[in-house]
Order: C-alpha cells, then structure tokens, then sequence
C-alpha cells in the first residue's frame, strides 16, 4: 500500500534530519523533492501544486525557522497538508431519521463493487445493524449468484429478480424496500450494474433506480490501482448521478497512491472506506489522519488497536494473561495467539500500521503460507508435546515433520524461535507487567498515549 511513495518520503525525510538548520534553498530542494515524488505517484497536478504551495508556504515561515528541530518541524507541516490533502477529517454514512437507511453503490465493471458491497454489510452487521442487501446488477452474469453466496456467508438476507420473472432493476430496488419492511430491516444496501466505461445508458438506468430507492448514501466504487482514471470516473458519476462518498478498493495493491490522494480535492467528496485486501473482512472506515501516517511510516496504532479489539476473544485474552503471569506460555498459547492475529489480517499489513517499524519489515512479504506451516507443525505434536516441549527429541522431531509435510529442519527452527518467546514472557511476567493486551493479553493503549 503505497509502497513507493512511502519509499520517497522515507528517503527524502533520511535526508532533511541530517541538516539540522534549515535554510530557504533548503526548503525548496526538499518541497520540489516531495513534488517530483507525488507526480511519480500519479497524483493529479492541480493538487500536487496546491499541496506543494501549502507546504512551502509554512515551512519558510516563522513556525520552522525558530523551532528547536527544523527538520522535524517540516516533517510535521507534510503530515499536516497531507492529512488535509486526504480530506480533513474522517467522513461516515448518513443515517436516515426514518429507516430504513438506503445505501446505493455505483461503478464501473471490475472496481470489486458486488465484493465491496458484501464487505460493507459485514462492517454494519458488526455494528448492530439489521443489513438487507439488494442484487440489482442484471447486467453482469453470476452478479446475483455472487452477491447470493456472499449475503449466505454473512448470513444476511439477499433480495432480487425473481429467477423466472423480468429482470427489471428498478423493480428490484422499489421492491426491496417493502421486503426491508417485512423483515424489520434498517438499512439497505443496493448493488447496481456497471459498465465496462461510463456511458448514457449507464447513467440512465442508475438515475432510475436513485430515483425510486432515494438513497441515503449513494456511494461510487472505484480501483484505487487506476490512478488518474479513478479520479476522471468519480467526477463523471458525480456529475451523473451526485455521490456522497467513494470507496476505494484494492487499495493493498496500490503502490502508488495517486486516487486516493487527488479524489477529495478534484471531486470534493470524500472518502468514506477503503478495501485493504481480499477477504470479506479486509475492509475499515478512512481516516485521513491514519491513512497520512501510513503514508510517511509513522504506522497506524489506532487501526491496529480496532482490528485487535475486534479479532481477539476477550476469554482468551484473559487466559492467556493469566498464565502470562504465572510465566507459563506453552505451543498451544502460541498457536491460539498466532490464529487469532491471523483474523486481523495479512501480517504484512499489520507490520506496516506499528510505529518505528524498520522499512525493510514493513516491506517484508509474510506469506499465509508461513503460517499455515507454523500451524501444521504444531498441530502434527501430541497435547503433552505441545505443553512441554523440552519432550521432544530426535524421532519425535522426524515424526512431527512428516506429520505436517515439513522437514526437521523446519520443525527444529519453530521450536528454537518459540523457545526464545517463551523466554520473553517469562521475563516478562518476572518483572514489570505486561502491557499488550489482545496480543497475547496485551495492553495497547500506551502507545496511543492512553486513548
């Protein structure tokens, strides 16, 4: 997740701290470095020269030329303009005094709009909502199947064109709202056609629906991966159809950063959520403040904190705190802890939102693949192995590596690595107490300085 901007400014900043005073000239250098490397990262221009005229602007004023840390003092003005670039504060749905509420979702074909629409259900869901989903894209084949089985794995209900009826979309979305009533539904959320590019058909048939379902939210799905394209279609469907936010998919392959940093200052809207990954759960709300400090690699501890909180079982935290204490921490605490980090996440995404993270671990590629070795291992051990590891020895090592596929050699390598967390804890638990709760009963809040 933009991973070469993130480069840019890593290596622009190395550079700025080993100056100490800051000159004009300096300044300038360091401001046409930054514009060089939002261009790269096909930001649009006309923001790109906003942004760079911002940033200069206070960086030759009086805030860094008397400031104790200069460098450090224009590095905080970027985090700034950069949090404004990116929309300011942290945008949300609107929800209707009088449900139900209707969130409409519009896109071009391939955006991941069908996707985007089951992964905004589960976050709702997640929140106490009563979620009915609506299959009005009868122009994709497999649209209304995909939806179906998306909806069946949230458990959610799915409404659409009878199989044997006319496949009229606006008769779908007029009639979803009667079938929200019935079920005492309080949002709905429509998944409408796309095209494979913005055309008056398109525009037509999404006004239709808008017009019989008045949606609360009408929100336009598009692929952060296109850049400047991204940009071009939210102002088209702005103009079309008026939005109220964009959701940005695909944002985890997105090396570069350009739509998400152009769209709210060339269309105006915001951005209310961002897709980080495949899975249904691979979804979170945009906070412009969290996004720029991932930018600069300054991590995300909030967005860690919610995605621990919401993966994490409060018992098993609490177990496993507890035996923390006793500094006891055996193979199957270590497996549990390791399953319930893995609901959070790919691990390459987690390692990126932790602050001071050194760039070659937050680049560093943590295959699902590793884990599910980790996994197999110590699945492959008996419960009296797993509890006291000091048993194994040499033919139990080769029964446990051909047990899980692996080779002694692996199965050694785990043992040791694990050999010298339980060490760790058992130092920890020794001393002063632990504070991380949810990460193996960790207590994160002091990194956020207790908020």
């Amino acid at each position: 997740m933009f991973d070469a901007l993130s480069d840019r400014f890593d290596g622009i900043f190395t550079r700025l701290r080993s100056r100490g005073k800051l000159n004009e000239r300096d300044v300038d250098e360091v401001a046409r470095e930054i514009r060089l490397a939002l261009l790269e990262a096909d930001v649009s221009v006309r923001v790109v020269k906003d942004f760079i005229a911002r940033v200069k602007a206070r960086a030759h004023g009086a805030e860094v030329q008397k400031s104790l840390s200069p460098a450090q003092q224009v590095i905080k003005i970027v985090h700034e303009e950069l949090v404004t670039t990116l929309g300011g504060v942290s945008g949300k749905l609107e929800m209707s005094p009088k449900p139900p509420t209707v969130v409409m979702l519009c896109g071009l074909q391939g955006s991941g709009k069908t996707t985007a629409t089951a992964k905004l259900a589960r976050l709702l869901k997640g929140q106490g909502l009563g979620v009915l989903l609506v299959a009005a894209d009868l122009q994709r084949p497999a649209a209304v199947e995909q939806l179906r089985v998306l909806g069946s794995r949230l458990d959610l209900p799915v409404w659409s064109a009878p199989d044997d009826g006319p496949k009229d979309p606006v008769a779908v979305a007029r009639t979803s709202l009667e079938e929200a009533a019935r079920l005492g539904k309080n949002v709905v959320i429509v998944d409408t056609a796309g095209r494979l590019h913005v055309d008056a058909e398109l525009m037509d048939e999404l006004r239709r629906v808008r017009d019989v379902v008045r949606p609360t939210d009408t929100l336009l799905v598009v692929d952060a991966m296109t850049g400047q394209e991204a940009v071009n279609v939210a102002a088209a469907f702005d103009e079309a159809v008026g939005l109220d936010g964009v959701v940005l998919t695909k944002i985890d392959g997105d090396a570069r950063g350009g739509a998400a940093l152009s769209v709210k200052e060339v269309v105006g809207k915001p951005i209310l959520f961002v897709g980080t990954g495949e899975k249904v759960e691979d979804f979170e709300a945009f906070h412009p403040d969290r996004m720029a400090s991932r930018i600069l690699g300054m991590g995300d501890v909030l967005t860690l904190i919610e995605k621990a909180e919401e993966a994490f079982d409060e018992g098993a935290a609490a177990k496993a705190q507890e035996q923390l204490q006793k500094g006891q921490f055996t193979l199957e605490d270590f497996l549990d802890q390791m399953r319930q980090v893995k609901k959070m996440g790919p691990i390459g995404n987690l390692l990126r939102m932790m602050p001071g993270m050194p760039k070659e671990l937050r680049q560093a590629e943590v295959g699902e693949g590793e884990l599910a070795r980790i996994e197999a291992i110590i699945c492959s051990m008996t419960p009296t192995e797993r509890r006291d590891p000091a048993l194994i020895n040499g033919s139990r090592r080769v029964r446990i590596a051909r047990g899980s596929g692996t080779t002694t050699s692996e199965v050694n390598a785990l043992l040791k690595q694990f050999k010298m967390v339980q060490q760790m804890m058992r130092s920890m638990a020794g001393g002063k107490r632990p504070k991380l709760k949810g990460l193996a009963g960790m207590d994160l809040s002091e990194l956020t300085g207790g908020h």
